[in-house]
């Protein structure tokens, strides 16, 4: 199984390719989506469909997991991370491939043993999970990493008990 972990923004989006290959996780790709700040909204979401599309389309991906919003202090910055979000889920969608969706919390959890667990101490394990040499850089590419990895860890269970795609 090969998922795409998201973690949404209209700057900058997270992107992490996971493939599960039995007894180990292997990162195939992860990096970061970058938008124009000139650029108005719209083109910026554009821009992310159209990327997170190639991302479906070259991985050939099973999944697409994504961090779901945290709504803080900024009312206007998460109506755009959700609009963001939106375009992502219609990449998917139109390629048929399923979308899941977990909190922080949640892939915190999975990828730590704690749902407090903080960013540095995600960045380490998600390293140490996936092999890699070090800690995925910049934080957004290893926060995505970290959701392919929940994906990955939960889907079986989640499938196994009937829970619905969101």
């Amino acid at each position: 199984m090969i998922v795409l972990g998201l973690d949404p923004g209209t700057a900058s989006t997270g992107f992490g390719v996971v493939a599960d290959e039995g007894s180990r996780l292997r990162a195939l790709d992860a990096g970061v989506i970058r938008t124009r700040p000139e650029a108005t909204l719209e083109r910026r979401l554009a821009d992310i469909h159209l990327a997170v599309g190639e991302l479906i389309e070259r991985h050939e991906v099973d999944a697409v997991a994504l961090e779901e919003l945290y709504f803080g202090a900024n009312v206007r910055t998460a109506f755009a991370v959700g609009q963001a979000r939106g375009v992502m889920l219609l990449a998917a969608g139109q390629r048929g491939v399923a979308a899941r969706s977990y909190t922080p919390q949640q892939v915190k959890s999975a990828v730590c043993g704690s749902g407090r667990a903080g960013k540095d101490q995600v960045g380490r394990m998600v390293a140490r999970l996936l092999g890699l040499g070090g800690v995925p850089t910049p934080d957004h590419a290893a926060d995505a990493l970290a959701v392919a990895v929940c994906d990955v860890n939960r889907a079986p269970l989640a499938a196994a008990i009937g829970a619905p795609s969101r």
